[in-house]
């Protein structure tokens, strides 16, 4: 049997490579690894010569990775997950935390991780982050890649080999602009809200599916004025008094403070979910991982307080304008 002169092949060829076929483009792998473009060619070109074998055919300017190219990519992954792991487990042995952590979220998300990735990275300064955020489907693509050590969204995918662990809630809640008929109504009917226009995030996302599948439970059918890619366009959108809204708590605290969204009181709201944390059943978390997965369980316990604070706020508030409502010699409330 022939043996193939690997021995030769350079750790930087394989990173190179990786990215390369990750990205399916040498021009984004190039932007990604800070190198120029003829630096990235050369690699790949030097891997594949000694490799003997095409690992990529170009269609266009995108390529595509031949049988022996998706042999070498798992290889390239598993020598660096290799490396991340001996970095990490050397830093242990030291008492340091240390090394790289990979985690991508679902964009609702990036109203809170983000505050809690201030105070982890100052207890472990030896811990790079590099956080990714999109909306569902592009996260549910890098978690079938195996891109990332953990993933943060609120609906994880169904017939995925995933593990996933809930810890905090993540209530979704009716928004409405400031002065809205229907602020200040006792307990109004999803039947009453129907009537409303709205403004809905877009297809696949979790917010959405979430909607959709309490509304198909209670029989309602909302009038979809606009549908939004972005939580951001969508309260922009409230605010000017376009339609009403149900978004997340979380990305909504902001603008509640400042009174530039109101909550709507209505039955069977909020929808009662969670988030979740998510990472693929066959992926071993590094010590580094492990520590972001504990840490955040813990946080959660935190933030889960704090929720329940600001419901608690927001419940009261609605039982007065109820009380209120209801002494109103028009009755306003109870045509809700």
């Amino acid at each position: 049997m022939t043996k193939l002169p690997l021995r030769r092949i350079t750790l930087r060829q394989l990173k190179v490579f990786e990215t390369v076929a990750r990205l399916s483009g040498f021009s984004r792998a190039a932007k990604e690894l800070h190198l120029a473009q003829p630096t990235v060619s050369l690699q790949v070109k030097q891997l594949v010569d000694t490799i003997g074998m095409p690992l990529y055919e170009q269609i266009g300017k995108a390529i595509q990775i031949t049988e022996a190219g998706a042999l070498v990519r798992a290889a390239a992954e598993d020598v660096s997950t290799a490396f991340e792991q001996l970095e990490m487990q050397l830093a242990e042995l030291k008492g340091l935390k240390a090394g790289r952590l990979k985690v991508s979220v679902v964009t609702t998300a990036k109203y809170f991780i983000p505050r809690l990735l201030g105070p982890f990275t100052h207890h472990y300064p030896g811990i790079d982050i590099a956080m990714d955020v999109g909306n569902r489907s592009e996260i549910v693509a890098r978690l079938s890649r195996n891109e990332d050590d953990l993933y943060i969204m609120g609906m994880p995918p169904a017939g995925m080999d995933i593990e996933r662990h809930s810890f905090v809630e993540n209530p979704i809640v009716a928004i409405a602009p400031r002065g809205h008929p229907l602020h200040g109504r006792g307990r109004v009917s999803l039947a009453r809200l129907a009537q409303e226009p709205f403004l809905l995030r877009e297809q696949g996302s979790g917010t959405r599916m979430a909607t959709e599948r309490f509304l198909k439970s209670h029989g309602v059918k909302l009038i979809v004025r606009m549908e939004l890619g972005s939580n951001e366009a969508i309260k922009q959108a409230v605010a000017g008094g376009l339609g009403l809204s149900l978004l997340s708590l979380h990305a909504l605290k902001s603008e509640l403070a400042r009174k530039e969204l109101v909550l709507l009181d209505v039955e069977g709201l909020p929808i009662r979910r969670s988030w979740y944390i998510v990472h693929r059943k066959g992926r071993k978390l590094s010590i580094v991982a492990r520590t972001f997965f504990d840490y955040l369980k813990e946080e959660g316990v935190r933030l889960e307080r704090e929720l329940e604070m600001a419901q608690s706020a927001i419940s009261s508030a609605q039982k007065r304008n109820r009380r209120a409502a209801v002494a109103d010699p028009r009755g306003k409330s109870r045509k809700s």
